[in-house]
């Protein structure tokens, strides 16, 4: 994971902030294995799809073998995801920002809020605080 966060910091623009690492339990399937979880905010030039493209390079580079396809999920060496890009809303067949389950995953939403508790999502228009409120209800 650090070095995914090097890599990106080195290729795609500034890691202005990190969260920590948080463990949890797999989501969507069964494993006896456990994940590592965090945040960046990045400031890149790049546009989405390239920074996407730079993504899944690195998590080649870093191991990774297959991707996700149609919610099928399975252990994986290391998955970046690009959950907001400002505050921009993407469909493209090989992207979607903001990420579409990201308002559904605690594993995601409480690193993002040590990084960024007040980033609205720009669909729902609630912030990642608002967002963990939700779930917790």
């Amino acid at each position: 994971m650090i070095t995914a966060l090097a890599l990106l910091a080195e290729r795609a623009g500034d890691v202005v902030a990190i969260s920590s690492f948080h463990e949890t339990e797999p989501w969507g399937f069964e494993s006896p294995n456990k994940f590592l979880n965090v945040a960046a905010e990045l400031h890149t030039a790049l546009n989405p799809c390239d920074l996407l493209h730079l993504t899944q390079q690195i998590e080649i580079e870093l191991g990774r073998t297959k991707k996700t396809v149609s919610q099928s999920y399975g252990d994986r060496c290391i998955d970046i995801d690009i959950l907001l890009y400002d505050s921009r809303i993407i469909q493209t067949p090989d992207l979607t920002i903001p990420h579409p389950l990201m308002h559904e995953r605690l594993f995601v939403l409480q690193p993002l809020a040590e990084i960024a508790p007040h980033m609205l999502h720009p669909i729902l228009q609630l912030s990642v605080n608002e967002m963990i409120e939700q779930l917790s209800d």
